[in-house]
């Protein structure tokens, strides 16, 4: 295919008590040339000035593919008319090339008030759709385009909620007043194109994922829009977690840097964080709630989350040292433990780990547990042992996943982190995220020369998640470098998402 190709174009003049607007829409598919890309459309109207309307990006289409959306809407006044008829073309820039679809320099038309108008010799085409939920949203609209030569008796879409495990039909109608809505008595809807517009509901409840394909019946045939063979997909938010070893207030320009961690979990709209190495002022073992990183933190947040946190040892001679949970829900319940030998308060041996329950909307009952562990040689093996077996008793069939989240001082590939691979009860997900060949060459068919694969992998934060876990990863990224919100620690952040599988 082009790597910028037309899908349809929307020219819309709907007449309100409101006020008389137009409304221009663009849907095209975009070739994933580059992860860095800015797609625009190029249009003029009436007025025969040209301008640049962005697009955005919209869903993932077939091979790697990308659907991108354009939209505008303009306001008739006295001082500023509405474009009317337009021309256009699309523009897409990746990877120091510039691609176009512009008819081969004759430009598109769309006139005024015509409807929609689907490019190609597609039958029908699914518009206007959406690939997030609203917070609150338990039904769906959907809306079918339906090609001039490909007129309807019939339009249905195949839904489910539970990865086809049950499917359901629903019916969709016929609109004769799709854009006018609220429109005034003498509003008229045109669409010189003779494409025809459907649209149908479906009532999602609590469901966190809705599929679907849309079927077009006519004289017995049947044609399908289903997502280029991958069905349509919406759904809510993901889980987003972020863990962090905070270096115990040994970084120049502290207050600063706090600040900063609170910018990116406010920016990254994190549901849970993970902090390591959270401290507070020792003031003779009494501790000062006042310099505690992590209350520093979750003060300046736009709304301060839930806190959990408690302290272990002894660090640096100055400061009560230990981890914290902060989440955006409630706590269920809480706890923390020491996992190490140790529980002496001027030993560094001593590790304890917090645990929080919180309930995500959608998705269920989490269990997370902060950790800091020692390395290998200082205890890894029996303190993450502890953990796994204290995270065991937290399980019940009612929770949905758990997340051993932090800091374990092993190296990826080193003696500490086949221990975890051996114990097949937890897997590495910014691994699962980021190189599925890898990971699964780890942890799912137990590869004899698997640990060749991680020579350059330095990792020692992880989010490690229950194999019987109902949730999967993803995407995984590295946080707090010189290329997002500045170094803040000795060690990198995680940023990781996971939805229900």
């Amino acid at each position: 295919m082009d790597e910028i190709q037309l899908l349809y174009v929307e020219n819309v003049i709907t007449r309100k008590n409101t006020g008389v607007h137009q409304t221009l829409r663009f849907l095209m598919r975009v070739a994933n040339v580059s992860y860095d890309k800015r797609v625009d459309i190029i249009w003029s109207g009436e007025d025969q000035i040209w301008q640049t309307l962005p697009a955005s990006y919209n869903s993932k289409l077939e091979d790697g593919n990308e659907c991108w959306m354009a939209q505008a809407t303009f306001e008739l006044t006295p001082a500023q008319s509405l474009p009317g008829n337009i021309r256009f073309g699309l523009r897409y820039q990746a990877a120091g090339a510039e691609y176009w679809d512009n008819k081969l320099g004759s430009n598109y038309s769309s006139q005024a008030d015509s409807g929609i108008q689907i490019t190609g010799a597609v039958p029908l085409l699914n518009i206007d759709f959406i690939t997030r939920f609203d917070d609150l949203q338990k039904n769906v609209p959907i809306t079918v385009a339906v090609h001039q030569y490909h007129q309807a008796d019939k339009v249905t879409l195949y839904w489910t909620t539970d990865n086809w495990e049950h499917s359901h039909k629903a019916s969709c109608h016929f609109k004769k007043n799709y854009w006018d809505k609220e429109a005034l008595s003498n509003a008229r809807n045109p669409n010189q194109y003779g494409t025809a517009v459907w649209k149908g509901w479906v009532k999602i409840g609590q469901a966190f994922r809705l599929q679907y394909s849309i079927v077009l019946e006519r004289d017995g045939q049947s044609y399908w829009d289903n997502n280029y063979g991958k069905n349509y997909s919406i759904s809510r938010d993901p889980l987003k977690v972020l863990i962090l070893n905070l270096h115990c207030y040994q970084e120049d320009d502290q207050d600063y840097k706090f600040s900063q961690i609170a910018k990116a979990i406010n920016e990254l709209d994190a549901d849970v964080v993970c902090l390591q190495e959270v401290a507070e002022l020792w003031n003779e073992g009494a501790g000062d709630w006042a310099s505690n990183s992590a209350r520093i933190i979750n003060d300046r947040l736009q709304t301060p989350y839930h806190l959990h946190t408690d302290w272990a040892h002894l660090g640096f001679d100055k400061y009560r040292e230990g981890v914290a949970v902060l989440s955006r829900y409630d706590f269920i319940k809480h706890d923390a433990r020491y996992v190490s030998d140790s529980h002496d308060a001027f030993s560094i041996h001593s590790r304890k780990v917090v645990m929080a329950q919180v309930n995500v909307p959608y998705i269920g009952l989490i269990n997370v547990f902060s950790a800091h562990l020692s390395w290998m040689e200082d205890g890894f093996s029996g303190q993450f042992t502890r953990l796994c077996e204290w995270a065991e008793t937290t399980y019940s069939p009612q929770v949905d996943a758990t997340l051993l989240c932090g800091d374990f001082n092993i190296t990826a590939g080193s003696e500490g982190y086949q221990l975890v691979v051996d114990a097949h009860q937890y897997d590495d997900q910014y691994l699962a995220a980021n190189s599925q060949g890898v990971f699964d060459r780890i942890f799912r068919v137990n590869d004899a020369h698997w640990q060749n694969y991680l020579a350059e992998d330095y990792r020692i934060d992880y989010i490690f998640l229950n194999k019987n876990s109902n949730l999967k990863v993803t995407s995984a990224k590295v946080l707090f470098t010189e290329q997002d919100y500045g170094r803040v620690s000795d060690h990198c952040g995680y940023f990781m998402t996971f939805e229900p599988k």
